[in-house]
């Protein structure tokens, strides 16, 4: 393998791995963050080096505030559920002839 194959590979898997972690930020929201709390507590520990310690406070997730634009829905306090609206029938129109 040439050295251009080599740095390809590695682009190539560098823009898949940032693609595969944006997708699982973006529709596993809730999972991400525990995943990202617990990758962030098990850097930041005693007796850590102080480069992984650093590493750790930065990757750790911003803390929930509790405000109803949060997403956290668990103290339904923001008011009650949004209630089915009723199912309306579908109404089909004929194509006009051309």
């Amino acid at each position: 393998m040439t050295t251009f194959e080599w740095v390809q590979g590695v682009v190539i898997g560098v823009v898949v791995a940032a693609s595969a972690w944006m997708a699982f930020r973006k529709l596993l929201p809730k999972t991400s963050t525990r995943v990202l709390a617990h990758v962030s507590a098990s850097l930041n520990r005693d007796g850590r080096a102080p480069s992984l310690r650093s590493l750790g406070r930065r990757l750790q997730p911003a803390a929930a505030t509790g405000s109803c634009g949060d997403g956290c829905g668990s103290c339904n306090s923001c008011g009650p559920a949004v209630a089915p609206t009723e199912a309306q029938p579908l109404q089909f129109k004929p194509r006009r002839p051309s």
